[in-house]
Order: C-alpha cells, then structure tokens, then sequence
C-alpha cells in the first residue's frame, strides 16, 4: 500500500479558481442597499429590463378589396330550437359588417406584444380606418416623425385649457410614449376591429 505525504498532494477544491464565482450581472461595480421589505417587489420590478418601444419605420398595409359578397346566416337565440330552415334568413355580410368605409380602411399584421392587454397578439391583423377622427382612448396607428406604432390615444386636459396627448401601451413590459417638444405626432388612422383566428 503507497501512502502519500499530504503536504505533497494537490487539492482540487477550496480556494481561488478561474472562472469561479458568480457572474456578474452589470458591467460594473454594484453596491448593497438596505430597503423596506415592502417595497422590494416595486424596486425588483422597476430594475427589470424593458423592451426597447416598438417604434417602426417600415410597415406593411394592404388595401381592402370587396371583391364579393358573403352572407353568413346567423340565428337569434330563440330559433336553436327550431329546424335550421326557420332560422337561415337573417344573414350577415362580413364585408359591409366590418368595413364601413372600404377606400380608407387597411389590414396590418402586428410585430409587438405591445398592445397584448388590449387582445392584440403578435402575427394578428387589425384594420385601421383613416376617415375616423380619433378620440380618447381609441386605440390608433400613430406615426412619430416617420415612425409607426400602435398605441391607445390618450389626451388629458390641463391647466389654461391646453390637452396633453401620450400613448399608452396595453402592456406594462413596454414602455408608454410621451412626445418630446420637437417631436410631430400623427394619428395616421384609428384600429376598428382584430381579425384574430382562433385555429
């Protein structure tokens, strides 16, 4: 049996290592403070990184096309317990139902979570109607020098009658826009309905 002195053995633990440690997670010196222990949800939630707004200043809108006409028979609730024959003559047409205004109505699909408290999901397609005059809390396609976004419209009066005009984001991980001073704002048409496909 070999026994080894233990002052001649290399231990693999203990010590300094390279790469030991725990990552750092700035890049730079960080500092412990001491807060009230209500409000440590509030601070780690404000500390949590924000997506960078969705501003965009290439977007993709087609045209609509009322091509042809599609009635849909709908029934009221009383005609369920009657035959389908009784209750095929109320129609709905989708086109006339949701477009109101085909010259000036547009599709966009949506690149953001921005607005996904407002049920506007990624990938889903709003139509947008320019002959609308937007109003307080519509939800819009905005356009700020040269930038588009979809945003709900707020305008809150103030003091000597003047009205303050943001956008609200319908998700608290994206940030609201407040305009600068030297920043145009254009409400480029108001968001009228979501065609989102449930399968």
């Amino acid at each position: 049996m070999k026994v080894e002195d233990s002052s001649t053995i290399e231990h693999q633990h203990g010590g300094k290592r390279k790469n030991a440690g725990r990552k750092t997670h700035y890049q730079e010196k960080t500092v412990v403070m001491r807060v009230p222990e209500s409000k440590v949800l509030e601070i780690k939630a404000w500390l949590k990184p924000k997506p960078a707004d969705d501003l965009s200043q290439k977007i993709e809108l087609q045209a609509i096309q009322n091509r042809t006409s599609l009635a849909i028979p709908y029934p009221s609730i009383d005609d369920f317990s009657s035959t389908a024959q009784d209750y095929t003559e109320d129609v709905i047409d989708l086109n006339e139902y949701l477009v109101h205004n085909p010259l000036s109505t547009f599709v966009l699909r949506v690149n953001s979570l921005s607005m996904q408290n407002a049920g506007i999901d990624l990938d889903d397609q709003i139509l947008i109607d320019r002959s609308l005059s937007a109003g307080h809390g519509d939800i819009v396609l905005a356009l700020i020098d040269n930038e588009f976004t979809v945003k709900r419209l707020m305008k809150e009066k103030q003091q000597r009658a003047q009205t303050k005009i943001w956008l609200k984001a319908e998700n608290p991980d994206y940030p609201d826009i407040y305009l600068r001073n030297e920043e145009q704002l254009i409400i480029w048409g108001v968001v009228t309905c979501i065609l989102k496909k449930l399968r």
